[in-house]
Order: structure tokens, then sequence, then C-alpha cells
């Protein structure tokens, strides 16, 4: 069908029914539903349409049943083409003819007068999102008094952080790149921002990693020579931050794939680690460290600002997976350090049996974390860390993490 932007839509209804249907994170579902697309302009529509569809989809489905007389099933392919249409319309500022034009035509063969008729009526009633995503009544319930001020940190997608190999550089790079640091070796860009157009990318001065996702690096302070392992290495940011750091480093990963991504990022910023491709419950070593960080496997519920895909997605069963897999690498972990060895624990979810539950079940002592070790950010009585896309707001937020320590 020859109508500009119909692909896009195309492209963005299999991305939908990839997640919502089939359980596929977004990134995933990428591979295979954007295919068929040639340009990087149509790619980009359809996952920012997707990715808008599902952070408001609590919202977009209450505007749609408020313009039916019967409830439209929530499989319904009517339902997921208008909550396209209307996330074009309210989150990307579509106009309504050019929605109508690309939308109706995903429903040949089906009911493209209902919802023809369902968007105008919103149209015409000035239809209109909350201030805030609302969050589906499940996760709303397990974030509890959370909730409201983590959903308050979804409304926009993320902007883009850089970690720098040298943090003495700090304000020379915010000044060149035009962005603002809020910690040493820290610089935040604009989303959308084309990273391999930045001066500094072809030298290797900096890296893309979420804020929050440098913090637990920071936490193992300045290596002077000593070895640490970097469990469940790729993608590789805190083997860069703990290399760059001044650690000798074995970074182990199961995926070949991303650790030769991994490679390619040492190489562009002329930092070297060991690299070892094995599964950290496996693998064997006589080998003890002074240091392991164990970023472990988990839900991801905490990146929902930049993974809106993990608020439909995730539920019990997922969460007491992860939680059963980080308990086991907690075990491996605490084994592999060296004797007066730190290990430092994180994962990327907001979930208390990925975060707090596991670290009250560690036997090594507690190394809590100073109030004055990463400014701005308040452990827990506990001396742990815990993040949320709720702080820092008024900054572009960011991700969620739980973050704790302990010396053997």
């Amino acid at each position: 069908m020859d109508i500009p932007g119909f692909p896009a839509r195309k492209s963005a209804l299999r991305l939908l029914d990839a997640v919502l249907r089939r359980g596929e994170t977004l990134d995933v579902a990428a591979h295979g539903a954007l295919q068929a697309l040639r340009g990087a302009a149509d790619k980009a529509l359809a996952r920012a349409l997707a990715a808008e569809a599902l952070r408001w989809l609590t919202d977009l489905d209450a505007l749609i049943d408020s313009a039916t007389r019967q409830p439209l099933p929530e499989d319904a392919k009517a339902r997921a083409v208008l909550q396209l249409m209307l996330a074009g319309w309210l989150r990307l500022d579509t106009p309504p003819h050019a929605v109508i034009a690309t939308g109706l035509p995903l429903l040949s063969g089906g009911p493209r007068r209902l919802a023809h008729g369902v968007f105008s009526t919103l149209v015409k009633q000035g239809a209109s999102l909350p201030a805030a995503p609302t969050l589906p009544p499940e996760v709303s319930a397990r974030w509890g008094g959370r909730a409201a001020a983590i959903a308050a940190g979804l409304a926009l997608p993320p902007p883009l952080d850089l970690t720098l190999r040298d943090p003495a550089g700090t304000a020379e790079w915010a000044e060149r790149l035009g962005g603002v640091s809020l910690l040493p070796g820290h610089v935040r860009l604009p989303r959308g921002t084309a990273v391999e157009n930045l001066e500094g990318y072809d030298e290797g001065a900096w890296w893309v990693q979420d804020l929050a996702a440098s913090l637990p690096a920071r936490l193992l302070g300045e290596g002077q020579g000593r070895r640490a392992l970097d469990l469940c290495a790729a993608p590789g940011g805190k083997t860069l931050q703990l290399t760059a750091r001044g650690w000798q480093v074995t970074a182990l990963d199961m995926s070949a794939k991303r650790l030769e991504r991994m490679g390619q990022n040492l190489k562009r910023t002329s930092l070297s680690a060991k690299t070892v491709v094995a599964d950290a419950l496996a693998w064997e070593t006589e080998e003890r460290f002074d240091a392991v960080l164990l970023d472990a496997p988990c839900t991801a519920t905490g990146t929902c600002r930049r993974h809106p895909d993990v608020l439909h997605r995730i539920g019990p069963r997922q969460i007491a997976e992860m939680a059963e897999l980080q308990a086991a690498m907690l075990e491996r972990a605490a084994r592999l350090l060296a004797p007066g060895g730190r290990l430092v624990y994180a994962v990327c979810s907001l979930e208390r049996e990925e975060g707090e539950d596991q670290a009250a079940r560690v036997e090594l002592t507690p190394d809590p974390v100073g109030a004055e070790e990463i400014p701005g950010f308040a452990p827990t009585p506990e001396g742990w860390l815990r993040t949320d896309p709720a702080m820092l707001a008024e900054a572009g937020g960011i991700d969620g993490f739980f973050i704790a320590r302990w010396r053997s």
C-alpha cells in the first residue's frame, strides 16, 4: 500500500503484538518487525509509536473505552490500531487527518468504521492524556507507595547519558558537548542526539551509559592495579569504568556477540580487559579477585522509562525466576572474592524480591555506602542505594537500580 507513513504504522502494530501477545521485549521484537522498513526515519517512527503506546497504554485504553458502547476485547486488532492512532496524535503531534490516513488501512477487511468513529469522537471531544502515565494496576500494587512518583518519571523518554573515560575532564566535555553534568565523569545531553556524530566519539573520550548504571562501578573506587571481575559484563560500560580507574579487569559474559561489541568499545577508548565467554554459574577458575561486580540478570523494570514494554511483560513469575537466579549468582560471586575483597551487587529492577530481599540474605560483612561517596544519592539505613525514575526528575530522571556492597 503506497501511503507515506503506512509501512511504519504496520511495523509499529507488529511491535505491539510481539510485546503484548507474545511477551517479547521491544528490542527483540524490533529485529523482525522493522526489517521491512528501509529508512532510518521510518524505523524510528515505528519504534516511537509502539513505545509511546506502551508507555501510556492504560490511559489510551481508558480513552478508547470511553468512546465505545461495548468494550473492545483486550486482544482486538482494532484496539491495538486505536492505541497507535491515539499515540500518534496525542504523543507525537501527528495531525488527525494524517493519523486516519495511515491508521485505518491497518484494519483492511476489519472494523474500520468503528475505529474511525472512536478516533473522530475523541478528537471532537478534545481528548487528552494525564500529566503522567497511569501504571497498570498490578504494577502499581507491586510498587506500593513509590508508584505515583515513579509514574511521574515515565512521562518522557530519557535523555542521553555519557560516562567519561577521564572524570578530570568533566567540565570541559560538558561545555564542548553542550550538556550538563550531574556527577564527576558524567555528561547528559538531550534525547535524540546522534551518538556517532558527537565530538569525542572517535577518540573514545566517553561511552553511552545511564547515570544510574554508572553507580555500581563507582562504589569500587580506584583499582591501583588490583584485580576485578565483572560478572555479566556486557554491554561493557562497567568494565570500561573499572579499567579506566586502574583495575585489571576480567569481563565475563555468556554472549560472545555482546563481548565482541564490548571489545570494539575497549578498542575505541584505548582501554583493555580480559574477556571470557562463559556462564557465571558454571565458570571455574582458581583466581580470586579483589573486587567482584555483579550486575545481575533481572526483570529490568527499573528501565521502564526507556523500555516501557516491561510494564506489560513482567509479572510474579518472571520476578520469582530472576530472584532464584540472582541468589545463585550472589553465592557464586562471594566465593570468587579474595580475602578482604569487595563485592558490589546491582540490578536495574524496582522489585524488592530482586533487591532488598537478595541483599538481606548475603552472609558477607556489610560494607555500607557512605552518604559522601556519591553526592546527591542518599543511602538507605542499611547502607544500600536505591534509585528510581522519580529521582532527578527536573534534570531528566534516572533509571531504577538497587545496589549493595560487602567485604569478604
